[in-house]
């Protein structure tokens, strides 16, 4: 596998490609612009995805916590209907008629959001893990890739491009201790890469999402400012209107080492934070995406059983990128929490006294910071940030040779 530390910087010559060739130019929306709003996804699932529960003499002993699960089994026992947010996550628990397993799936694809197709590979198949990663389990059975080879491709780009998106997602499988078989490939007016993760576990091992009671903590295991720092990189190659609007708050060299740093959290398993959730009590979790932070936490705010608040007041960002954000009018809503991620980290509830031993025990296996965001209040299953949230730079301090 590749190193994705300090990666140089794409150069479409050095793979016989024209100078000019970017990834991004084949796919016109990324982030929140190729996602159907959070409301109206809302409302147009909201009548296909009712999460059930059905009891049965097999299932009687299961903890309240399996209403979520989207059982499967032999005939047609009573269901138990609930409130949650069916439809606005991605993974899905099926029971099966084995005893005590479930089936989780989860599916995800994205359009190109940097130009290296190998990085974008990785990108792609953390990101199709990531709801997996979410509910605790570690373990993928299998994963299925999916491609779209854009129309307006040529011959010779698609056969240079392709096979480093497909090696990129199969090295990230790799690493996860998961093999790629099989997938779809298609031809599509946009390139796009994603998959179909299944894994078959035990049901008591599943930290079920809702869980979260008055006093706990929210803690997030990634920095925030993805989709801003490939923004930056882009203009600064691209776009010299817009690069001249955020040169004054950043150089070239920072804009880079902004870039590499989100390549290398995008890219970065959640699988380490699943497993060391396991052993912290976590009342449940989600991953960040193209909703943002806010968007992440109000899908999982209105999941809990008990009537709660998320409230946010830290926003850890990637070095440099809260000035970029605020020199262009905060265009991507980040103090707002609206910024969105490409394979952001897990945002996670803890019990308090548990929350700051988590965070600790992460950086100890990874070398990384995770952050306590925010609090668990009384509510109505709503999210919210607070009106001037505290910004933390990540890294605070530069050092050099190293992203963090």
């Amino acid at each position: 596998m590749e190193n994705t530390q300090f990666r140089r910087p794409f150069d479409p010559a050095a793979l016989d490609l024209e100078s000019s060739f970017r990834l991004t130019k084949y796919s016109d929306l990324k982030g929140c612009g190729c996602k159907v709003p959070q409301a109206v996804l809302g409302k147009l699932l909201g009548d296909i995805f009712t999460e059930t529960v059905f009891e049965s003499q097999q299932n009687q002993d299961a903890n309240q916590g399996y209403q979520q699960l989207f059982n499967i089994g032999q005939g047609q026992p009573p269901r138990v209907q609930r409130i949650g947010a069916a439809g606005l996550t991605d993974c899905s628990v099926i029971s099966l008629k084995q005893e005590g397993l479930c089936m989780l799936q989860s599916a995800d694809y994205l359009y190109p959001l940097i130009d290296d197709p190998y990085m974008m590979g990785m990108i792609a198949c953390a990101s199709v893990l990531s709801d997996l990663y979410a509910t605790g389990v570690t373990d993928c059975d299998s994963i299925q890739m999916l491609l779209g080879i854009s129309s307006r491709i040529t011959q010779k780009e698609r056969d240079i491009i392709a096979p480093l998106m497909i090696r990129g997602f199969r090295d990230a499988a790799e690493v996860a201790g998961c093999a790629v078989r099989g997938g779809q490939t298609v031809v599509n007016p946009w390139m796009l890469l994603g998959g179909i993760a299944t894994t078959v576990v035990p049901r008591n091992i599943i930290v079920m999402p809702y869980n979260a009671m008055a006093q706990d903590v929210l803690v997030l295991t990634k920095p925030l400012g993805t989709h801003i720092a490939c923004s930056a990189n882009q203009w600064m190659n691209d776009d010299r209107e817009k690069w001249v609007r955020i040169k004054v708050v950043l150089n070239q060299e920072d804009t880079e080492k902004a870039f590499q740093r989100a390549m290398a959290s995008m890219a970065r398993l959640n699988k380490v934070a699943a497993n060391v959730m396991m052993q912290y009590n976590a009342h449940g979790a989600t991953d960040v995406s193209g909703y943002g932070l806010l968007g992440a936490a109000q899908a999982l705010a209105k999941s809990q059983e008990q009537e709660v608040d998320f409230v946010i007041h830290n926003l850890p960002v990637i070095a440099k990128m809260f000035s970029v954000n605020k020199v262009v009018g905060d265009m991507f809503n980040l103090t707002k929490g609206l910024s969105p991620e490409t394979s952001g980290g897990l945002l996670i509830v803890f019990p308090r006294e548990d929350g700051a031993s988590f965070a600790k025990k992460m950086e100890q296996m990874e070398g990384l910071q995770s952050w306590i965001v925010g609090v668990v209040q009384k509510g109505t299953r709503t999210a919210k940030v607070i009106d001037k949230p505290r910004i933390i730079e990540v890294p605070m301090k530069d050092k050099l040779d190293e992203l963090w």
